[in-house]
């Protein structure tokens, strides 16, 4: 197709405070969420029949960690193929006068009805709390079993459809566990920052408030924990104010959990007794992700299917030690798109609905 027809298939919308440029096939578009990552709208395909999600990423071609960090997301979300961690159909590259001259990258996804944040607003009952964190959990195993850590898991990227099923999504941040890198922890959204983030990370102002709410929650760690600390961060922790913590029966009362379940016998008790061995300041004592799907609040659910799922293969194995400049990464990504129109020109990949990715 030449590229002066190519064009025309294209038009121009105002979305939000963005203005999205996307083939013609997609119509109504709506905005529906925004984040350092990207800005996200909602739109009808007409070649699917169907409604779908467009992300269109955030100055991906700004500087190298902006571009790095969306030939990442491409290449991790094309690898991904779990019922529980989000699919890209289509990688949409919008171009002018020659390949290089990038003006702007979408991904298109499967829409969802709701983030995490707005779920957990409403009055679930213990099937769907226990559903929901068993699918979160698959997802989470199905990443490590690749190595790819998501490094910034949190409401607003975990989705929700009105059936409940769940999707983990956005890895724009995310990493592989073999790289010899060190991994900055300041990516990691305050609020969801593990202990051990936190306490490597120095003197931030705002994770020691955020480290004195945990202790005084969790009671001060023992002196094995201790050990474990570099010098400086053993000081300033043990200098602190020592805290005896509160029982999980204090912190997490019947009253804030729905009545137990007659149909799968969930209870309570179980759910509090799962919260108390995921909350552990020590990762080394911290319930994991495999025995958690073994835990009775969980396991009600358990589909070998979806728990065994065989892994993603990562086919860059260089993918975070790479340092490009902005034109390169553009190339790579280039690349990345034209790979998505091969892949789907046949038919349908991993059991999605086949599209053509474009290039204009």
């Amino acid at each position: 197709m030449n590229r002066n027809k190519r064009e025309k298939e294209y038009f121009s919308i105002d979305v939000g405070d963005s203005t999205f440029t996307v083939l013609k096939r997609y119509q109504n578009l709506r905005p529906i969420g925004s984040g350092a990552q990207g800005i996200v709208c909602s739109a009808y395909d007409h070649v699917l029949e169907r409604n779908v999600a467009i992300k269109k990423l955030s100055r991906p071609f700004q500087n190298q960690t902006h571009a790095k960090r969306a030939y990442r997301e491409l290449v991790l979300m094309k690898c991904v193929n779990h019922k529980n961690v989000r699919h890209v159909f289509l990688c949409l590259g919008v171009y002018v006068k020659k390949k290089k001259c990038f003006w702007s990258l979408y991904l298109v996804m499967e829409l969802m009805d709701a983030n995490l944040c707005q779920v957990i607003q409403m009055e679930l009952d213990h099937e769907r709390l226990s559903y929901l964190l068993y699918q979160m959990l698959c997802g989470i195993k199905h990443l490590h079993a690749a190595g790819i850590i998501h490094r910034d898991l949190k409401p607003s990227n975990i989705v929700v459809k009105s059936d409940c099923t769940l999707k983990i999504l956005d890895f724009g941040l995310a990493r592989t566990a073999a790289t010899g890198l060190l991994m900055t922890p300041y990516v990691v959204t305050r609020y969801y920052r593990a202990p051990e983030v936190i306490l490597g990370m120095g003197y931030q102002a705002n994770d020691i408030d955020q480290w004195n709410k945990v202790i005084e929650q969790l009671g001060t760690p023992s002196q094995e924990f201790m050990l474990k600390l570099n010098q400086s961060v053993r000081t300033y922790v043990e200098n602190r104010p020592r805290y005896a913590g509160y029982s999980f029966e204090k912190l997490f009362p019947d009253v804030l959990f729905p009545a137990d379940s007659d149909h799968n016998k969930l209870k309570a008790s179980q759910a509090r007794d799962l919260l108390s061995k995921m909350l552990v300041i020590d990762a080394s004592k911290r319930i994991s992700v495999d025995e958690a799907l073994q835990h009775p609040y969980i396991n009600v659910w358990f589909d070998p299917s979806e728990v065994e799922a065989p892994p993603p293969a990562i086919t860059d194995k260089q993918l975070d030690e790479r340092e490009h400049t902005v034109e390169e990464w553009k190339e790579l990504i280039y690349k990345e798109v034209l790979d998505w129109e091969e892949r789907t020109k046949n038919g349908v990949i991993r059991g999605q609905p086949a599209s053509l990715a474009q290039v204009a």
